[in-house]
């Protein structure tokens, strides 16, 4: 019999006597838990214990056999789950607004020299400011801006356009228009459409019909959408 094999009879055998003389039956190596002949097992496979609670190991017993029960700082704990994500709480969307600008154009432009609102110009603001104020659930600002052409002086184009902006908010306060604030302003001739390009050299009539997109009025509105 080689001798690896009688020292281990040996051993299985005086650990035996000992677990005996404790009360405990001992397995045979082959009965014990698969892969762990390195502790005593019970008849019920529960590992054997001394009187001070300690586990029976035999020779075999290598640090890879530990035990949690009998060698809990040998054995790797399990990582406690890691908690799960926490979604990020949805943003609300966005309000939806009712901003929109419009500036009467074409016919709509005040004559050289004049604030009178032509008709057109009231046909203009009735359909593109006026109907689109109902799609609005309020109306926080109407911001109205008076303009002029380049031709005269700053100080009467700054009056003049100060009273285009005065004509358009007299049509919409006529037309029941409500907002929380309507303001005017004039910005004179400080703010001429660049696209309108005017020689100065050609006759007076042909510059002021050249110059007239800049003699406008511009309406902002400010509000939240139904």
């Amino acid at each position: 019999m080689p001798v690896e094999d009688f020292t281990l009879k040996n051993t299985i055998l005086a650990q035996s006597i000992l677990a005996a003389a404790l009360g405990l039956t001992v397995t045979a190596v082959g009965a014990q838990v698969p892969n762990n002949d390195g502790h005593l097992f019970d008849t019920r496979g529960v590992v054997a214990k001394s009187g001070f609670g300690l586990c029976w190991k035999t020779t075999r017993w290598t640090p890879a056999m530990a035990l949690a029960e009998c060698d809990p700082d040998l054995v790797k704990k399990p990582e406690p789950p890691k908690p799960a994500p926490v979604a990020a709480p949805a943003k609300p969307a966005a309000p939806k607004k009712c901003n929109f600008s419009y500036a009467l154009q074409n016919d709509a432009t005040f004559a050289f020299g004049k604030a009178d609102l032509n008709a057109t110009g009231k046909d203009q603001l009735d359909k593109n400011v006026l109907s689109k104020l109902d799609s609005c659930a309020s109306v926080k600002l109407i911001l109205i801006t008076g303009h002029t052409d380049r031709i005269g002086s700053h100080e009467t184009n700054q009056k003049l356009s100060e009273k285009r902006a005065e004509a358009v908010k007299a049509y919409l306060d006529s037309k029941g228009a409500k907002a929380d604030s309507i303001e005017t302003m004039g910005a004179g001739k400080t703010q001429a459409i660049p696209s309108v390009k005017c020689d100065d050299k050609q006759p007076r009539k042909k510059l002021i019909e050249c110059l007239a997109p800049n003699r406008r009025v511009v309406v902002d509105v400010v509000g939240p959408a139904k």
